[in-house]
C-alpha cells in the first residue's frame, strides 16, 4: 500500500452508546462491567494494557503488559524492577493504562501513580507463573543489551542448572506495581467521530464524573 493511502482507511463505530446517567457511580464497577464483556465476547487479549511512563527528564515509552488483577487500591501488573519501565516508576511513580477493545469499539484509559507491590504479594503470584516463566524472570537482565538471542539462551540454562529441582524463588529485583487511579476515561465509538467520552476523576473520597468533548 503506498503510504499515502492510510489517510483514507476509516471505520465508523455504531455498536453501543454511552451517557453520563448510564455508567456506574464507581469507575472500578464500570471498569468490572466492560471487562467482563471484553472477556465474554472472547477478544484475543482483553487484559493487555499500554503502560506509559516518563522518565526524571519527562522523556515518554510505553509498551504493553498485562494485568493481573485489580482491587479498590488499583491496578496490578508484574515486570523486573531494573527494566526500562521499573526504573522509569521509580524516578517518576506517574503513568498511564489504556486498554483497547476494538472489536467492542471501546477504549479505556486510567492515569495514577504507581508504587511497588509488597514481596509477600510479588511472591504469590510468582509462585503462580509457569516454571518456564520463572525460569526466564531469572534469565533476564530486562531492556538490557544482548550480543545475540544465544546469550539469553545461555542464561536460562545457567538458570536451570541453578535450580535444578525446579523450585525457582522470587528473584530480589522483580515483582509488582500497583497503580492507584486518579483519572478513568471510558471511550465509547460512535459515527461520524463523535464518540462518547465519560470521565472520572477522584476529588477527595469521591468521584466526579462528566462528558468531554469527542
Amino acid at each position: 500500500m503506498n503510504p499515502d493511502e492510510l489517510a483514507d482507511l476509516r471505520k465508523d463505530y455504531s455498536l453501543h452508546t454511552l451517557d453520563e446517567g448510564s455508567v456506574a457511580e464507581d469507575p472500578f464497577e464500570q471498569f468490572s462491567k466492560w471487562m467482563e464483556e471484553a472477556i465474554a465476547a472472547q477478544l484475543p487479549e482483553p487484559t493487555a494494557m499500554t503502560l506509559a511512563t516518563a522518565d526524571a527528564e519527562n522523556r515518554p515509552s510505553s509498551r504493553v503488559v498485562l494485568l493481573k488483577g485489580y482491587d479498590d487500591r488499583g491496578f496490578r501488573f508484574f515486570t523486573n524492577y531494573e527494566s526500562r519501565k521499573g526504573r522509569q516508576l521509580d524516578a517518576n511513580p506517574f503513568c498511564s493504562l489504556h486498554f483497547f477493545w476494538p472489536e467492542l469499539e471501546r477504549q479505556v484509559n486510567i492515569t495514577g501513580r504507581a508504587t511497588q507491590l509488597s514481596r509477600k504479594e510479588s511472591e504469590g503470584y510468582f509462585r503462580s507463573r509457569p516454571l518456564a516463566s520463572r525460569i526466564g524472570a531469572w534469565a533476564s537482565a530486562q531492556s538490557l543489551r544482548l550480543a545475540g538471542r544465544e546469550e539469553l539462551e545461555e542464561k536460562v540454562r545457567e538458570v536451570e542448572k541453578r535450580f535444578p529441582d525446579g523450585e525457582v524463588p522470587l528473584p530480589p529485583f522483580w515483582g509488582g506495581f500497583v497503580v492507584a487511579p486518579s483519572v478513568f476515561e471510558f471511550w465509547q465509538g460512535r459515527a461520524s467521530r463523535l464518540h462518547d467520552r465519560i470521565c472520572y476523576e477522584r476529588l477527595g473520597d469521591m468521584w466526579s464524573i462528566y462528558r468531554l468533548s469527542p
